[in-house]
């Protein structure tokens, strides 16, 4: 019997709880890099685009050993998009635009479960437009954060010339254009920066509709993948400025039939995380965090943890200075 979470046939609803420590969970190109927030309440957000470039990663690392067909990744760095299309054509033998979809469906991974606008390129060589039945939103911290813009200091320069520079310094004293020995000593570092936020745990969740996974093909073993990746996909995507991103939390509400029982907002809105304190938070024990598993749910839905969070230790009461 295929496990609820695995079931294509079924609707799914989830939620995930993502750490963020000394981290930039996503920079935003249009803040010179800066964690992004929102900038009336302060808070993190992390989005939707972010997220699937980390499961599509994750995915293609996975089936760069596995070799399975029907695991490629449609939107791939060093991949034109007009070349993927090409290939329905020529490698698939597609005919029209219906054909090309179908191909497109059956061999990339992420246009079955994300969908993708395949609209571009020569006319006669274009595969339409794929609904995705996975949605995902935008992860958005539990409470402010304070993104920072640290300085940091690089030995090395980076032209050829300052290094000459530095290792023929001018005699201190030169006039005209000749730089002081003091001025070319500064060249011996350069600055840089990193953007990061102290902490945030930012919650987010998803939808995974019956209907439309008909539509483009989705498999138990897709789901299985897809469940796979996105619990997997900090562990190979770090770098300098995220080695402190962790999935803390995922739950997997799985309804009953293809259409769902109750809004999916009933759901999601069972796990909860909340600050103990006033004092801002520095770690997931900061926070008290629901159990929706403890919870009465709705007639036909069931619940899969994937990723359970530690539990929360109790912490001891510090007596006042006498």
């Amino acid at each position: 019997m295929t496990d609820p979470h695995l079931d294509p046939q079924r609707k799914h609803d989830f939620v995930l709880l993502i750490e963020a420590l000394d981290s930039n969970p996503n920079g935003d190109p249009d803040n010179g890099g800066l964690p992004r927030t929102d900038v009336v309440t302060g808070q993190g957000l992390i989005t939707d685009v972010a997220i699937k470039r980390k499961i599509r990663n994750t995915v293609a690392l996975f089936n760069s050993e596995e070799r399975r067909p029907g695991y490629e990744i449609y939107v791939e760095a060093g991949t034109a998009l007009n070349a993927q299309h090409e290939r329905a054509y020529v490698e698939g033998g597609a005919t029209a635009k219906d054909s090309a979809q179908r191909w497109m469906c059956q061999n990339f991974f992420d246009v079955r479960m994300f969908g993708a606008v395949m609209t571009t390129g020569k006319r006669e060589r274009r595969a339409g437009r794929v609904q995705g039945p996975v949605q995902l939103g935008f992860a958005r911290s539990i409470d402010p954060v304070t993104p920072l813009d640290i300085g940091i200091t690089r030995v090395t320069p980076t032209r050829e010339e300052d290094l000459a520079a530095w290792n023929n310094p001018r005699p201190e004293g030169e006039s005209g254009k000749d730089k002081g020995k003091k001025e070319v000593n500064a060249k011996e570092t350069e600055m840089g920066s990193k953007h990061i936020v102290p902490y945030g745990l930012y919650r987010g969740s998803g939808h995974f509709s019956a209907p439309l996974a008909a539509k483009t093909g989705v498999t138990s073993d897709d789901l299985a993948m897809f469940w796979r990746a996105l619990t997997l996909m900090f562990e190979h995507d770090r770098a300098a400025a995220r080695t402190g991103l962790t999935l803390r939390a995922l739950h997997v509400f799985s309804h009953d039939d293809a259409f769902g029982r109750v809004p999916a907002h009933t759901l999601t809105d069972l796990v909860t995380a909340t600050l103990r304190g006033t004092t801002p938070a520095r770690s997931i024990t900061d926070y008290d965090l629901s159990d929706p598993a403890t919870a009465a749910l709705p007639n036909g839905v069931v619940l899969t943890t994937l990723v359970q969070p530690a539990a929360t230790p109790v912490r001891p009461t510090i007596p006042a200075p006498a």
